[in-house]
Formats: structure tokens, C-alpha cells, sequence
């Protein structure tokens, strides 16, 4: 009976075997295809083990993000709400919208996608060598604030026309997560979606490896020449972003002032933070929560990881003595590869 059973399995065994060996060949044999272009301002990178190019498929998800919340587009979603145009969201923009909403709530109104006034008038202010005035901040103050904005079936419903709304600390991650979605719809298994330094990694990368990338050194660097690396991380099945002002900053009178506005006081934060990487579950996530720990600095970003243990962070700052220190959570812990791994990172961020 036992040999009879035996017969009986074999062409079932035989099969599955080498039907395991002929996907497993197929799987390295199949080319990594790689896509790069311009979107919403910045660059994007795409590596992706698929038999064809998909090159369209890509660029239409994009585009999609694009005219949701992109403002470069003049005639994107977002920016026509921002001149106060009678239009219809879309559920790309309610996603991120009401993500943006969440993340506001969990960190005190520290993310806030009406601070777009603020970071303007002093980006703008630096530029041109006068930075706003106290009496300028207090003003636009009084049209930033996540609570001056509402979601009310497919429109936005402002307090005061003048609040604007900017989703670049969050549109960038949230076009990794859809560039993704698409390629898991296309069975890919095996990829790595970069967009401006924000990253949604699966798989293994062309050297049968898990995905590996550095994260950048800071230095007073604004015009991007130092590459050294501070630490590699392991990205696999995983969303990574990260914010910092080490390549953004002004000097006014002897004084450096960061890219990052708190929307709390209007003012660019003057804490000891100098960057902060983010990984988690969606890149659109990992983004809002890299900026916000910008904005909260080491104690309060700390307590937020606590509430919030899916989170990963690794920040470096520095010390009271001006020293360049790292701090990281305790999920970080196995992400953070060895250092002799450096020159073998699949990117930098």
C-alpha cells in the first residue's frame, strides 16, 4: 500500500520539483530593469526584476500623484484648491490628505501642511536678505494650522482663504508606495522605488542581496559634494525616508537658520537634530514622521517612538559639545549594518 501511495506521488513530486527549479531559474534568470526621470520637482530612480520594461506603467502612476498634489502642476488638485477653485479631491489626495491629518494629531501639529506661508517667507527672505519680521510671522500664523482646513465629502473647506496647502514632506513617499502597489500588481517581487531620497524596498537587489542604503554623513553642505556615509541600513520589505538641514540652511548675521519652520512658533527649530531616517510600514508615513521629528526635536520625537513602536528611527545630532552623535530605536536594532558594508550600499540618502 505504502508503495503504491509512493507511484502515485511521484509524477506529482517529480513535477514540483521541476517546477521549483525552473521558477527559481527563471527568478535569477530575469533582467533587473531600471527606470529614471523628473517628477514633482526631483528625481526618481527605479530598479525592478521584470521580464519587460515598464517604463509607461511607471510614469502613469506618477503622473497620477502629480495631479493630485504635485505644486509644480498648476493645474494639479492641490494647487487649484490653493487659489480657491471649486474642484473635487480624488483618492489619491484624500489618502495623503487624511494621513497628513493623522500624523498632525500624533505629533502635536509638528507636521502641518498649511506651514507652506512661513517655510516661503523665509526661504524667500534668506534669498533676497531680509528675513521676515516678527510682526510678518505673527501674520501668517494666523492662516497656518492643520485645524484652519476640513475635508468635507470630495473638497477641502478652508477657515480663511489665504491657508495653502503643500504636501511635499509627504508626496514624495506617498508616490514610492503607489509606484510599488503598481509593480506588486505586476508580480514583481523584487524592487527598489527611490524618489527625491525617499525609498520602498522588496526583495533581494541584482546581487541576490537584501536592499542596502546608506544614509549620508551631515555636514554644512549645501551644495551636495560630501557623500561620506554614516551609517548602511537593511530595507527590505520596508519604507525609508529621511529629512534633515544639513544641505539646507541659511547664515544671517553669524547665525545658522534651518530649512525646518516650526508651525508652533513660525520660526526655523534650533535643536540638535541634523537628520532623521524613518523606516516603516508605507514611505508616505516614513516621510510625514522623518519631518516631524525634525521639527519636535530628540525628547519629543522619542516619546512619539514610544506610543508608536512600528516606527524605526535612526537621528544623528549633535552633542553639547558640538560632537556628531547617532541615536536610534530599539525596532532599529538589526537594520543598522556593519560599516564595512559602506561601499557596497545600493544607494545613499
Amino acid at each position: 500500500m505504502t508503495k503504491r501511495k509512493l507511484y502515485f506521488n511521484l509524477p506529482f513530486l517529480l513535477f514540483l520539483i521541476i517546477g521549483t527549479i525552473y521558477i527559481t531559474y527563471q527568478q535569477k534568470s530575469t533582467t533587473y530593469q531600471k527606470s529614471e526621470g523628473k517628477i514633482f520637482g526631483t528625481f526618481y530612480h527605479i530598479t525592478y526584476q521584470h521580464n519587460k520594461k515598464l517604463d509607461k506603467e511607471i510614469l502613469d502612476e506618477l503622473n497620477k500623484v502629480d495631479m493630485a498634489l504635485s505644486m509644480f502642476n498648476k493645474e494639479s488638485i492641490i494647487s487649484r484648491i490653493n487659489r480657491n477653485e471649486d474642484v473635487q479631491t480624488d483618492s489619491m489626495f484624500e489618502t495623503v490628505y487624511n494621513l497628513a491629518q493623522n500624523v498632525s494629531e500624533e505629533t502635536d501639529g509638528a507636521f502641518d501642511i498649511t506651514v507652506a506661508p512661513l517655510v516661503n517667507a523665509w526661504g524667500f527672505g534668506f534669498k533676497t536678505g531680509n528675513p521676515p519680521t516678527r510682526q510678518s510671522i505673527d501674520s501668517l500664523r494666523a492662516i497656518v494650522g492643520y485645524g484652519k482646513v476640513s475635508l468635507k465629502g470630495h473638497k477641502i473647506v478652508k477657515k480663511d482663504p489665504r491657508v495653502m496647502l503643500d504636501c511635499s514632506a509627504i508626496a514624495k513617499g506617498y508616490g514610492c508606495d503607489v509606484v510599488a502597489a503598481m509593480l506588486r500588481r505586476k508580480g514583481v517581487e523584487n524592487y527598489m522605488v527611490e524618489i527625491g531620497g525617499e525609498v520602498v524596498a522588496h526583495g533581494i537587489s541584482e546581487k541576490r542581496l537584501p536592499w542596502k542604503i546608506g544614509v549620508t554623513k551631515p555636514t554644512d553642505d549645501s551644495i551636495n559634494v560630501n557623500t561620506e556615509i554614516q551609517a548602511v541600513l537593511n530595507v527590505k520589505d520596508m519604507a525609508m525616508a529621511t529629512s534633515g538641514n544639513y544641505r539646507n540652511f541659511y547664515y544671517k548675521n553669524g547665525k545658522k537658520y534651518a530649512h525646518t519652520i516650526d508651525p508652533a512658533t513660525g520660526m526655523p527649530v534650533q535643536h540638535s537634530i541634523l537628520s532623521a531616517t524613518v523606516l516603516t510600514r508605507t514611505c508616505a508615513e516614513a516621510d510625514a514622521y522623518a519631518t516631524s521629528f525634525m521639527v519636535m526635536g530628540m525628547e519629543k520625537a522619542q516619546k512619539v517612538l514610544e506610543k508608536k513602536p512600528e516606527l524605526m528611527a535612526y537621528l544623528i545630532y549633535t552633542d553639547k559639545d558640538g560632537k556628531l552623535c547617532t541615536w536610534h530605536s530599539k525596532s532599529m536594532e538589526g537594520k543598522i549594518l556593519d560599516k564595512e558594508m559602506k561601499k557596497q550600499t545600493a544607494g545613499k540618502h
